[in-house]
């Protein structure tokens, strides 16, 4: 089958695990970080796929820091940041408007920034903020910066001291992704993210996420089929969904159930309850929806398993793409978007 793929995103899904690897190595020299006793609290402002970095480091995270990372994907900074925080503003393009206003308040109420970009205004404010700042890969497209972005914060983290044993998930991650790259190149359109792709079909992916790990695979997840299949894509995390969504699996619910395939996000990090919770919605669902499918995440450590997760996504996605005709790179609604924002475009129909 002939793929349309005008940005060489195949490609560059194939270089995910040595961008991840790379960008652990470069993360290791940059200056200017403060010191354990000096941050009270964490938070990453970004947008779309600059601002999935900050789900990551929340995620992994979670378990292990003593101070809170807040992720921020508005244009308001939080209230409470000040000179102990320590703050990731992160944008692939540096001129992403909602991140640029709130890191520039961030540094006004005197926190510690920290950029990541390819450039931009965001870079140009980093060299008057006095800001460290962390180069991306040179992509097409931020979505594909996804390890160049994510594992940095991870990486500068651990070495400010509130992630401790991270520097050995993350060598196990990079092992995990080679593993899981092999398997995908090289089973094309024969390997399971192919078979799971054709299984969603025509069909919208409703993607179950559990536990703070899974919730941010299903986000990759639904934002990569947005982007790359010019799809809808819907998400939710369990146990949550267990108190309100599961309400919906009904006959008044049945003609648009039918359109629907379940993406069930498995991964060894659970809690037990979530994995019955996981098993129940199944069985409630199936009357209701045109499949179930469940994915588990394979590899040793949280972070390997969550970078599986989402690298199986990106190749799905991928591959929805591919088998509807589409090209998976382009995002013309998104930049069509941007430029009304900006005045520079006519609305529909002007």
């Amino acid at each position: 089958m002939p793929l349309i793929d005008t940005d060489g995103m195949f490609e560059l899904a194939a270089g995910f695990p040595e961008q991840v690897e790379q960008s652990y190595k470069a993360a290791l020299s940059v200056p200017g970080l403060p010191q354990r006793e000096e941050v009270s609290n964490v938070v990453v402002i970004g947008m779309g796929g600059s601002g999935i970095a900050g789900d990551v480091l929340q995620a992994v995270a979670s378990p292990l820091s003593p101070v809170p990372v807040t992720v921020v994907k508005h244009y308001e900074c939080p209230h409470s940041v000040d000179e102990s925080s320590l703050v990731f503003a992160v944008s692939g393009s540096g001129n992403t408007e909602e991140t640029i206003e709130a890191a520039t308040d961030a540094a006004l109420a005197g926190a510690r920034v920290v950029v990541v970009t390819g450039g931009g205004e965001l870079g140009r404010l980093a060299e008057a903020w006095q800001a460290p700042v962390v180069g991306v890969p040179d992509v097409a497209w931020p979505r594909a910066a996804f390890g160049g972005m994510a594992v940095p914060l991870v990486v500068m983290l651990w070495r400010v001291g509130l992630l401790p044993g991270v520097d050995v998930q993350l060598e196990r991650a990079v092992e995990q992704l080679k593993w899981r790259r092999d398997e995908l190149v090289g089973g094309g359109e024969a390997s399971a993210a192919a078979d799971v792709a054709r299984t969603i079909g025509s069909s919208v992916p409703l993607l179950h996420g559990g536990g703070v790990l899974g919730t941010v695979a299903a986000l990759r997840w639904r934002c990569q089929v947005n982007e790359n299949a010019k799809r809808l894509a819907f998400m939710s995390s369990q146990p949550e969904l267990c108190h309100n969504e599961v309400c919906g699996w009904a006959e008044a619910s049945a003609e648009l159930g039918r359109l629907l395939t379940l993406v069930a996000l498995r991964h060894d990090g659970e809690h037990p309850q979530v994995g019955r919770r996981f098993e129940i919605t199944a069985e409630l669902a199936k009357p209701y929806v045109a499949g179930v499918v469940e994915v588990r995440a394979q590899g040793e450590g949280d972070l390997a398993q969550l970078f599986d997760l989402t690298y199986f996504g990106d190749y799905v996605s991928l591959w929805m793409a591919a088998f509807a005709g589409v090209d998976p790179g382009p995002i013309d609604t998104l930049m069509r978007m941007k430029r009304l924002l900006s005045g520079t475009a006519e609305p529909a129909g002007a």
